[in-house]
């Protein structure tokens, strides 16, 4: 029994919850995505990361239902939409945390080492659009396990050489490596010294932004650290050969269930903590909204306005919310 439950932690296969946060997950990084092509906001590199966030996330929206149908149903789309699904649900969760780290080191640079990185400004648009395919094409390496074990069988689509402990472990372990521990530790390094840096400043908003890092990884740790704290327990299980505990198997796999879909709750949170909580992404939104007829110009004045006044004539995103 241990192996058949311990099979299914290492891969996402109860997705039938997950119709909520996949549509959620559409409509914040579709209004990401259309904000930035409508008002051509590619002008530093956060905005480059931002808008590869969203698409990343986008694409993870997309495999959810694929992964909701297969758990609920016996698998019919073949084997080649099989692969394309374990492909494009790693790659994406890949790339997603990656970019997270781009952002945070991007962050750094301009804040904590700012006067160094204004020198290179002119060649941030280069440097972003790099930075990002390196992004893609590393998510994408670090899927081969994907591509290579996906298999339909028995009328399901799932990883082939499931008796394979060795793959499976490499396969959770490598997960937890470079989608948690990596991020974290980058994220919390590049923070660190963000807060280090606005602590000594006399700016009267630091405190805003301090506020906004604080979310920022707030919302990283909660949604991400129960997850592989579970997905650590079941590598160990995996590794070890199994247990005999059936009650234990049991409690991890609900366990498993219950914490990924707090982690895949992240990827519709990204776009308001990364995107919208800043003041020029916000203010964009707002004129987008007015322009599809979805605010009157009574309302779009009336919130800029109060905004302006009580943020005062220095607010600017680079103080409120540490993005240029």
């Amino acid at each position: 029994m241990s192996e058949d439950v311990n099979s299914s932690t290492s891969e996402p296969d109860m997705f039938s919850d997950y119709s909520d946060i996949s549509s959620m997950d559409y409509s914040g990084n579709l209004l990401v995505i259309l904000t930035v092509f409508h008002f051509k906001r590619l002008k530093t590199m956060t905005d480059v990361y931002l808008l590869n966030l969203s698409f990343a996330d986008l694409l993870f929206a997309l495999s959810l239902p694929f992964w909701a149908a297969n758990s609920m149903a016996e698998w019919v789309l073949g084997q080649l939409v099989c692969k394309s699904m374990h492909t494009i649900y790693k790659v994406s969760f890949y790339s997603s945390m990656l970019f997270l780290c781009l952002i945070s080191i991007d962050r750094y640079f301009a804040i904590a080492k700012a006067i160094s990185s204004h020198r290179h400004r002119t060649e941030a648009a280069f440097y972003s659009k790099v930075s990002s395919t390196v992004v893609w094409v590393m998510a994408l390496i670090f899927s081969i396990p994907e591509m290579a074990y996906a298999n339909f069988s028995n009328n399901t689509c799932s990883l082939s050489n499931q008796n394979n402990t060795q793959l499976k472990v490499g396969i959770q372990a490598s997960q937890i490596a470079l989608a948690f521990i990596l991020p974290l530790l980058v994220m919390g390094f590049c923070y660190a010294s963000i807060i280090k840096t606005l602590c000594q400043a006399r700016n009267f908003e630091r405190n805003k932004a301090i506020k906004v890092i604080l979310a920022v990884v707030t919302v990283f740790l909660i949604s991400q650290v129960p997850y592989n704290i579970v997905l650590f327990l079941s590598t160990t299980v995996t590794a070890s050969g199994g247990t005999e505990d059936c009650n234990y198997d049991i409690t991890l796999m609900l366990a498993t269930d219950a914490t990924q879909g707090l982690a895949f709750f992240r990827c519709c949170l990204n776009p308001f903590v990364y995107a919208f909580i800043g003041v020029k992404f916000r203010l964009d939104l707002l004129k987008l909204l007015k322009e599809f007829g979805c605010m009157s110009q009574e309302k779009f004045y009336r919130y800029t306005y109060a905004r302006r006044k009580s943020s005062g004539a220095n607010d600017t995103e680079t103080t409120t919310t540490f993005s240029p």
